[in-house]
């Protein structure tokens, strides 16, 4: 009996390591560390080269914050877990943001949900460029706005600046939830159920790490 548990928790752990590895296949990373040649920009008026504001730094993703815009993925995606690690290099808090869901990407505000990255607000969620959040209650005779903002849980779980934070987005459908640091902060539903993922250059400088998509199933 007890040779047939000890075997039990040999194969169980076998059987957890399989899946971690399966997992880990799964995963893609969005940034491969040296480039960003499977990435692409969308500037504001294109007043400057993308080359000026967006580059790798040290195997890091350096974007300066002016002007306002982003990059995005070339490929569109539904159905994921992503994963950001971000932080303000300046030891100063800015503003950027983690774009989901993009539909067109071709506006400096694009269609699609802006998980907020603004200090002190990461987490808070903004539908742009003409798309939708469920959570959003438009008051009577309210158009609609240019900017939807569904305010996060809780209070911000950001770390100091200089510090790195993570963000953990799941896109299920046209269900995005979001944890901060490990602190759920927000649940919203939208329209679109796939889109491009692009990181915000809006106010100052910020850099990115880590920036990888597991498909749910």
């Amino acid at each position: 009996m007890k040779t047939k548990f000890i075997t039990t928790i040999v194969l169980a752990v076998a059987l957890m390591g399989f899946v971690s590895n399966a997992n880990a296949q799964k995963t893609t990373k969005l940034f491969n560390g040296k480039d960003l040649s499977n990435w692409g920009f969308v500037l504001q008026d294109n007043s400057v080269p993308a080359e000026q504001v967006f580059t790798v730094k040290n195997g890091l993703i350096h974007i300066t914050g002016k002007p306002t815009g982003y990059m995005y993925t070339k490929e569109k995606y539904s159905n994921y877990k992503l994963h950001v690690e971000w932080r303000w290099p300046d030891g100063v808090e800015s503003n950027s943001g983690i774009f989901l869901l993009v539909a067109d990407a071709s506006n400096p505000f694009p269609n699609g949900i802006e998980c907020q990255l603004h200090a002190g607000d990461a987490g808070d969620y903004i539908a742009e460029g003409g798309s939708i959040l469920a959570e959003y209650q438009l008051k009577p005779g309210e158009a609609h706005p240019k900017f939807m903002v569904v305010k996060k849980a809780k209070a911000s779980s950001e770390k100091s600046a200089g510090q790195w934070n993570e963000a953990n987005i799941f896109v299920r459908g046209n269900v995005m939830t979001t944890f901060v640091n490990g602190v759920y902060q927000n649940t919203g539903v939208t329209e679109q159920k796939e889109g491009f993922i692009g990181l915000q250059s809006e106010g100052n400088n910020i850099e990115f790490r880590n920036v990888t998509v597991t498909p749910l199933d």
